[in-house]
């Protein structure tokens, strides 16, 4: 196995802009090459609420992983999330002319794209479709049709639909940026690339990304996406949730909650303070860390509550043997997935993207909250390699070389030379190829 073309992941979050340049090694474990990481300043929620300020983010953090990795970042896969962002089920069919022969991927493909004329809200576009399983002539639960013969082919597909607005304004700002979009990729999707193994998706495992502004959620069951949602609830609340109770300044806030925060308020001793720098020649202020875990417990159990309830809504409740992967930036809080434990009954681990990682990577790397930054990388070499496949399958065969026999070494070198294509303008066709059909969704788009 060779290493993979060089890509770009765009973490647009609420508290941070993170930029990682990747590749695949010839081990099938993810190489880091550079990363940048800008504090994010015109994100509300998954949300651009200020384009100016949210394009200065993206350009720093694009020039510190370019300087760091020696990759001069022409385009990247950008990831969406926000509350804006919501999933359906919908059932698909087509029927084939010619039921005697194979199923081919130009019918796998004419299904899907089927799928983005569905009739949507005012205001609302479909940004992906995800096929389930596929029913052939009847015959149920097919997860690869292809090569299969029959006249009907149905799916079952899960569709991500999001605010076309929302999406134009990230579109814009990454635009604006100086880099092209090749995709555009639903972050719990990508998170759970970085933290989840086939095993735990099989089982049944449910992802749940705690962000600065929202908590995403994915779960999985038989090695399928079966329900997508987002919870307008993250870090950022639960820092001014500590700012309001111990009447402190933002960022002393943040340290609190970063280093002595704790979901579980049981676990900290009454006599246990910590003192907190005065403004302008004050004294020090007091806090205790028992009172600091109590502010904390009591909103981290409403995001829970949100989670179990998107839990029992997509009915696999009794069908997680995987139980539930905390990732993101607030899945570092102490405590966290004992409290998750306690308030649904279901095991609880925190996921770490180190397992994808090949050894020599930063380690700051490993941590939680470039999951997704990391699994935007990791999707996006799975969807390069995918669409090189298909555009291989659909090139014609090559004509046979002519008869060499009377033709002149220099000739032959000459005849030989033309056949040999260029990898690096093969590259550029596939990255261009994606980077079209996103130009094509945002085309009516007015620069």
């Amino acid at each position: 196995m060779k290493t993979s073309e060089i890509i770009v992941g765009l973490d647009i979050g609420t508290t941070k802009i993170a930029v990682i340049v990747g590749r695949k090694n010839e081990f099938g474990k993810i190489e880091i090459l550079g990363y940048g990481k800008s504090p994010s300043i015109g994100v509300k929620r998954g949300v651009v609420s200020n384009i100016e300020n949210t394009v200065q983010s993206i350009r720093d953090a694009i020039q510190e992983a370019s300087q760091k990795s020696g990759v001069d970042i022409r385009y990247v896969n950008v990831g969406i999330a926000g509350q804006h962002i919501k999933s359906l089920q919908h059932r698909g069919s087509i029927i084939r002319k010619d039921g005697d022969m194979e199923i081919s991927q130009e019918d796998i493909d004419s299904l899907c794209n089927g799928m983005y004329n569905l009739n949507m809200n005012p205001g609302e576009e479909i940004i992906e479709v995800i096929p389930q399983d596929y029913t052939i002539d009847g015959e149920h639960g097919i997860r690869y049709p292809k090569g299969m013969i029959g006249s009907s082919l149905e799916a079952n597909f899960h569709i991500i639909v999001g605010q076309t607005a929302a999406a134009k304004n990230i579109y814009k700002c990454v635009k604006k940026s100086g880099v092209d979009v090749v995709d555009l990729i639903l972050e719990p999707i990508a998170s759970a690339e970085a933290v989840l193994s086939d095993d735990e998706k099989e089982a049944g495992v449910v992802l749940v990304d705690i962000g600065g502004g929202t908590s995403d959620i994915a779960i999985f069951h038989e090695g399928i996406i079966r329900h997508t949602a987002v919870v307008p609830l993250g870090g950022e609340i639960i820092t001014e949730d500590v700012r309001e109770g111990c009447s402190i300044i933002k960022k002393h806030a943040e340290e609190l909650k970063v280093k002595f925060g704790s979901a579980l308020a049981s676990e900290n001793r009454e006599e246990e303070i910590v003192a907190i720098p005065g403004l302008r020649g004050r004294p020090p202020k007091e806090i205790s860390v028992k009172n600091l875990a109590n502010i904390i417990q009591a909103r981290m159990e409403e995001i829970i509550e949100y989670v179990y309830y998107e839990i029992k809504n997509s009915g696999y409740e009794k069908k997680l043997i995987g139980g539930i992967v905390l990732t993101g930036g607030g899945a570092q809080l102490k405590h966290i997935a004992q409290l998750m434990e306690f308030k649904t009954g279901i095991d609880t681990r925190i996921g770490y993207p180190n397992e994808h990682l090949a050894k020599d990577v930063p380690i700051e790397m490993a941590s939680p909250m470039y999951a997704t930054g990391i699994g935007l990388v990791i999707e996006g070499i799975d969807r390069y390699e995918k669409e090189r496949e298909k555009m291989k399958a659909r090139e014609p065969e090559p004509e046979p070389e002519p008869e060499m026999a009377s033709v002149s070494d220099k000739q032959s070198k000459k005849v030989k030379t033309k056949k040999v294509k260029d990898p690096d303008k093969q590259s550029k066709k596939f990255i261009e190829s994606f980077s079209e059909k996103i130009q094509k969704w945002f085309e009516d788009e007015n620069e």
